[in-house]
């Protein structure tokens, strides 16, 4: 019988590719870059770093905000929160599925 669906692609063989940013409008190349050929796990690990950071200074910003920028200030922190949800979550299914290949399962 021939298999209709691929296998999932092994998520301990992705790793990052080369993607600038920092642009800054004034005709010269962007500043930064995601060097080329990190893990995807440790590229998670450093988003869930930096997104913790974001989360523990956030609520400073929204503090020091001004009334009317409160607002936006508060659902920024909430995205960062989400975005750390979301990365945690990735992070902790990535070391499950490694225990489950440790074990055998």
């Amino acid at each position: 019988m021939k298999k209709i669906v691929p296998d999932p692609p092994d998520f301990h063989l992705l790793q990052t590719t080369e993607t600038p940013f920092g642009l800054c409008d004034v005709g010269h190349p962007p500043l930064f870059a995601v060097r080329a050929g990190i893990n995807l796990e440790d590229a998670l690990v450093h988003a869930g770093l930096y997104l913790k950071c974001a989360s523990l200074t956030g609520p400073l910003m929204v503090e020091q905000a001004s009334e009317s920028g409160r607002g936006f200030a508060q659902a920024t922190l909430h995205s960062v929160e989400m975005a750390k949800a979301l990365v945690d979550a990735l992070l902790d299914s990535l070391e499950q599925q490694s225990l489950d290949a440790a074990k055998g399962r």
